[in-house]
């Protein structure tokens, strides 16, 4: 399997190689060739597998230059019920007939994240460890990537992460879990800005190629295309458990903020997973909404993206949005360049057409939305949610189908946003053990303003 950009550059890569890039040079994001198909007989055998050995038969369908037998250890390794609570690895919870929630916030850091983030800190670690070579792994984070990422890679031999975050925006927990961590090998920069502030000196970084190659750079946002990979096992296991036979379509509602949750499931419905529709849920910032209502894509500055309750959505410039535009586009390189190139673009009438045809539909949630979701589900199911899937909830009971099954993606434990939690329901959300008190812990991060030179030289000055 090889990799080409979504700008163009027809230089073909490997895994491996792509694993510990990031970026392509030209800027764009790295994708296969093309997506394998799977068969019915395929899926049929699939079924019967457990997480683990199912994340091994779809990733060695996309990787080919890591031994079968190694790829299949880092998998059992990695997706255990231990270290993600049930045997199911991603549980359904029934909200009545043909919907539910898909549990993917078990892990160490309670957010969806960890899915990718505990495999990609495994392969991380091997291939470095098989080229005897190091990295520096520069993230931007809205909330959950960031903690996600440096608890699978506190420790590892070989990886320092620097995590760019908007100082400020974040909930409590979740600025507790980053910045609490003393791991030398971790470094927090929070940004005087908003997420998108922090993607661009990310982006900025990663495409000044010196630097980039002088101080090994590497990503674990889900530009990363091992990232996103890792999310599509989810959404195969989420169908098995939803579906008796290949024959049943189910419909995925994804809340999301930067596209690279749901791009995963459109990867999978590529492959030929049954899926009728992706359905993109967005808080205020709805520039995703609006893209797939109108055809017009247009990104907002720091002034204008909204800081709202569900703030790991709060992301007005999706980076993973380009992989799906690029297949929009017929995988035409030079027009994702002109397009993305551009601070805004306008899809014609022939390719908004053409949307229908991958199955995505959008809708929008608001504050109020998302506080009545919340009180709704404990009302009637006695099942407490995080804000962020209440918007996914709330745009999934408007977009389903009553005879497809719907799956609403489980974005983070309710733990995360205590003070939605309380407002919704007066009381603070239930706690996992061992992280009583952690908002008071001491916190170890350094303020920057939103500048790319000043960035770089505390990368050079810690690597």
């Amino acid at each position: 399997m090889k990799y080409i950009s979504t700008r163009g550059d027809k230089t073909e890569r490997g895994f491996s190689d792509i694993l510990l890039e990031g970026l392509a040079p030209d800027g764009g994001l790295y994708l296969p060739k093309s997506y394998p198909q799977v068969s019915d007989a395929t899926l049929t055998r699939w079924r019967a597998l457990p997480y683990a050995d199912l994340a091994f038969e779809i990733l060695s369908l996309y990787i080919d230059d890591i031994p079968a037998d190694d790829l299949r250890d880092i998998t059992r390794k990695v997706y255990t019920e231990e270290v993600f609570g049930t045997k199911e690895i991603t549980p359904l919870t029934w909200l009545g007939e043909r919907i539910a929630l898909q549990g993917l916030s078990n892990g160490p850091t309670l957010a969806f994240k960890d899915m990718a983030m505990q495999l990609l800190g495994a392969l991380f670690e091997y291939e470095l460890g098989r080229r005897g070579q190091t990295l520096n792994i520069l993230g931007a984070t809205s909330g959950d990537t960031g903690s996600a990422a440096e608890y699978a890679m506190r420790g590892r031999s070989g990886v320092k992460v620097f995590m760019l975050s908007p100082n400020g925006r974040m909930s409590p927990f979740q600025q507790a879990q980053m910045f609490s961590l003393q791991d030398a090998n971790i470094h927090n920069i929070a940004v005087e800005g908003v997420f998108d502030d922090c993607q661009d000196i990310v982006k900025a970084v990663s495409n000044d190629l010196a630097f980039k190659r002088e101080h090994r750079i590497g990503t674990v946002n889900s530009i990363n295309w091992a990232r996103l990979l890792a999310q599509v096992v989810y959404y195969f296991a989420g169908y098995f458990q939803a579906t008796k036979s290949n024959d049943e379509k189910v419909s995925f509602t994804v809340p999301s903020g930067n596209f690279g949750n749901v791009c995963a499931g459109h990867v999978a419905r590529q492959m030929g997973l049954p899926i009728a529709k992706l359905v993109v849920a967005t808080n205020e910032n709805d520039v995703l909404d609006e893209f797939f209502r109108t055809g017009a894509y247009r990104p907002r500055g720091t002034a204008d993206t909204h800081e709202t309750s569900s703030p790991s959505m709060d992301i007005s410039k999706a980076s993973n949005f380009e992989r799906f535009v690029f297949d929009l586009l017929g995988r035409d390189g030079s027009r994702v360049k002109q397009y993305f190139s551009a601070s805004r673009f306008v899809l014609g009438a022939e390719e908004q057409a053409a949307i229908a045809g991958f199955g995505f539909v959008s809708g929008r949630s608001t504050h109020a939305d998302r506080v009545a979701m919340i009180r709704r589900r404990h009302a009637e199911h006695g099942v407490v949610i995080d804000p962020h899937t209440a918007d996914g909830l709330k745009v999934a009971l408007e977009q389903r189908d009553p005879s497809v099954t719907m799956l609403v993606l489980e974005t983070a434990l309710p733990a995360k946003f205590a003070a939605t939690i309380v407002e919704a329901l007066g009381s603070e959300p239930p706690r996992p053990a061992g992280l009583e008190g952690i908002e008071q812990l001491p916190k170890r991060v350094k303020v920057m303003p939103a500048d790319v030179a000043q960035v770089k030289a505390y990368i050079h000055a810690h690597v």
